[in-house]
């Protein structure tokens, strides 16, 4: 099993920055790909950015030049740090793991940009 916790949610001022953090613990030798996940009011789920082991990136389309995503595999940590955030982004943000056999979600965090 892996327990994802989520930190570093709020509410900031469009184009303002924040940094969400995610660790993770449990069979962490077992996770290969992490990444973010947003789901905004009667929207569904989708991606935000992911980062593999080895730290290739992927990033939806909306985000890209704006948002980061960086791994620490010796803290077993995953951040976000999301610059020039729009009002369109404001969602509960997921924490999300895969291994061979599972896909493990945190509980979420709320990210309001809002003025």
């Amino acid at each position: 099993q892996v327990q994802l916790v989520e930190s570093g949610g709020g509410l900031m001022q469009p184009g303002g920055s924040l940094r969400l953090s995610c660790a993770a613990s449990g069979s962490i030798f077992s996770i290969n790909p992490m990444g973010w996940y947003r789901q905004a009011p009667g929207k569904q789920r989708e991606l935000v950015a992911t980062v593999t082991r080895g730290g290739t990136t992927n990033y939806a389309d909306s985000v890209k030049g704006r948002f980061t995503i960086v791994r620490d595999n010796a803290k077993n940590t995953v951040y976000l740090q999301m610059n020039r955030l729009k009002p369109e982004g404001t969602a509960v943000y997921y924490c999300n793991a895969r291994t061979v056999v599972a896909t493990h979600w945190g509980q979420g965090t709320q990210v309001t940009a809002s003025s």
